[in-house]
C-alpha cells in the first residue's frame, strides 16, 4: 500500500502539478488511512470494502477530528481510490457509493475600509522596516494576494508603467493583476531607501520583500507584521494576511465589481470559490438597507 502511495504522490507532483501543501496533505492522510487498514490485516487495495472505509470514516469522527477535516480526508482517499482504479491496481473502488458532505461555507472575517485605512497607518514612516511593513499591507490590499504569494513575488514581477502585478498562484498558475498607485507609491519608496540595505546582507535576488537579515520574509513573519499593526490600530478582530485578501474581494463586489473579474484577480479557478463574497455582499446590503430605508 505504501508503495502505491509513493505513486500517486509521484503523480500529484508531476501530472497533476499540485501545490506542496495539497500533497503534503494527502501524504498525512493516506498514511492514516494505510495504517489503519494495516492494523485490519488489510495490505492489498482489491481486499478493501466499503465497510472498512465506513469503519475508517467513524474513527475520525471518534478521533474529534472537525468535519471540514474529515470532508478533506474523504476527498483525499476517494481520488487515491480512483487513481488505483485508474492505474489498473485493482477494479473495484470501495468509495465510489459515498459522497463527499456538503460543508456549510463559513463567511470570512472581512474589515471594513476604515479599519484597513487604520492598519495601513500604523508603520512609521522614517523606520525602515516599517517602510518595508507598510509596502507589504499595502501589496496585499491591493492586489488580494494569498501569503505565499506575497512572499515569492519578485521586483521584475512589477510593472510599474501599466500599474500590473505578475502573479505565481496555486500549482504554479500565472496571472496579471492590477495593483494601484497607493502600494506602487510604498513599494516604490522601500525600493529606494530600504531594500539596497538589506539586499547586501543575505541572498534575497529578485525577490521583492526581504527581512533584516536580506533574505526573503517568511509567511511567519507577515503573520506577525498584520498581527502587530492590528492590535497598534487597537482593532479586536481576529485578523490575519488572508483577512486583507478577503476585505480586498469584499470591497471590489461592495463597489460594484463584476464577479468574474474579481475571480480573475484572485485566482480561483472556480467561480463557486469566488461566489461566498456574494453572501458577504448580500450582507452588506442588508445593512444598508436597515440602516437607510424608512421601514428598515
Amino acid at each position: 500500500m505504501n508503495e502505491h502511495l509513493r505513486s500517486y504522490i509521484h503523480y500529484l507532483e508531476l501530472e497533476k502539478n499540485a501545490s506542496l501543501n495539497t500533497i503534503l496533505s494527502y501524504n498525512i492522510d493516506l498514511k492514516r488511512y494505510i495504517a489503519f487498514l494495516g492494523g485490519k490485516g488489510i495490505i492489498n487495495p482489491s481486499k478493501i470494502r466499503e465497510k472498512d472505509f465506513s469503519a475508517y470514516l467513524s474513527v475520525l469522527r471518534e478521533m474529534g477530528l472537525s468535519p471540514a477535516s474529515i470532508s478533506r480526508n474523504l476527498s483525499s482517499i476517494k481520488m487515491f481510490h480512483k487513481f488505483l482504479v485508474g492505474e489498473g491496481i485493482t477494479k473495484y473502488n470501495p468509495t465510489e457509493n459515498i459522497e463527499t458532505p456538503k460543508l456549510s461555507k463559513q463567511l470570512p472575517d472581512v474589515l471594513n475600509q476604515d479599519e484597513i485605512e487604520a492598519i495601513l497607518n500604523q508603520p512609521n514612516p522614517i523606520d525602515p522596516l516599517a517602510i518595508r511593513d507598510r509596502a507589504i499591507l499595502e501589496t496585499m490590499y491591493a492586489t488580494g494576494m494569498r501569503v505565499t504569494e506575497v512572499i515569492t513575488l519578485k521586483q521584475s514581477d512589477i510593472y510599474y508603467d501599466e500599474g500590473i502585478v505578475k502573479v505565481f498562484g496555486k500549482g504554479s498558475k500565472e496571472r496579471l493583476v492590477p495593483i494601484g498607485k497607493s502600494a506602487l507609491k510604498w513599494i516604490n519608496k522601500y525600493l529606494q531607501e530600504v531594500r539596497s540595505s538589506l539586499s547586501i546582507h543575505g541572498s534575497g535576488r529578485d525577490v521583492l520583500f526581504l527581512n533584516a537579515r536580506g533574505k526573503p520574509i517568511s509567511r511567519m513573519a507577515v503573520w506577525t507584521i498584520v498581527k502587530t499593526y492590528t492590535i497598534k490600530a487597537g482593532i479586536k478582530k481576529e485578523v490575519h494576511p488572508h483577512t486583507f485578501r478577503h476585505s480586498f474581494a469584499t470591497h471590489l463586489l461592495e463597489g460594484g465589481a463584476d464577479l468574474r473579474a474579481v475571480q480573475e484577480m484572485l485566482g480561483h479557478s472556480d467561480i463557486s470559490t469566488t461566489q461566498i463574497y456574494t453572501h458577504i455582499d448580500r450582507e452588506y446590503l442588508k445593512e444598508v438597507h436597515r440602516t437607510f430605508h424608512p421601514r428598515g
